[in-house]
């Protein structure tokens, strides 16, 4: 499996291009920002896409939803609809610079259960609410990616519209804590880990 991170914008997200090193297709996970370095970095994998999922619906993990899938025609899945575009997403819209457009309607909503898969590539939606209402996140081949629900030596905000701490924490020893320590965690921000170190050296879980 190929995994390639690019951080991008002004909040520094972390945007995946996953791929099948088989068929050579594969999906992005969270288009936040520089929809241009999305794409130079999926043509210089060598990578067609099919598919695009976000973690949840906050604009630095949407921000270049629409210039991307435009561009590649992929097929858009995102959260329940409860979780489409948050308030809070318009409060951090200054920050981001000009103007912004809003995502496309989602082809697909996911649910906790769901199995999304692009050839040989298959992950399992995970609900992970708590930083947003209907975060997920994907597990599959070894690796999570958590969106904004469990970082490197931290855990997601939860002072947004829609937010819960209680709910965080609960998504994290429910559904992430459970996994193996190997287990590979790509977060929406910040340098991968894995479920072992975070479960040894978080603060935030002790």
């Amino acid at each position: 499996m190929i995994v390639k991170t690019l951080v991008l914008g002004p909040f520094a997200t972390n945007c995946y291009i996953v791929g099948s090193e088989t068929t050579k297709r594969g999906l992005i996970i969270d288009p936040g920002a520089e929809a241009s370095a999305i794409l130079k970095a999926v043509r210089q994998l060598g990578l067609s896409i099919p598919l695009i999922v976000v973690t949840h619906t906050h604009i630095d993990h949407i921000g270049a939803m629409s210039a991307v899938k435009d561009e590649t025609r992929a097929e858009f899945h995102q959260v329940e609809s409860k979780d489409i575009f948050q308030a809070c997403s318009w409060v951090l819209c200054p920050f981001v610079g000009g103007s912004f457009q809003s995502p496309p309607k989602p082809d697909r909503l996911l649910r906790d259960g769901d199995i999304i898969s692009v050839d040989d590539l298959t992950l399992s939606v995970l609900h992970t609410p708590g930083h947003s209402p209907g975060g997920i996140s994907l597990l599959g081949h070894g690796v999570v990616f958590s969106g904004d629900t469990l970082f490197n030596f931290g855990i997601g905000r939860t002072d947004f519209p829609g937010c819960s701490y209680k709910q965080l924490m609960k998504s994290i020893y429910n559904k992430l804590m459970v996994l193996p320590d190997e287990t590979i965690v790509y977060p929406g921000h910040g340098l991968a880990t894995t479920i072992g170190d975070e479960r040894k050296t978080n603060p935030f879980l002790r």
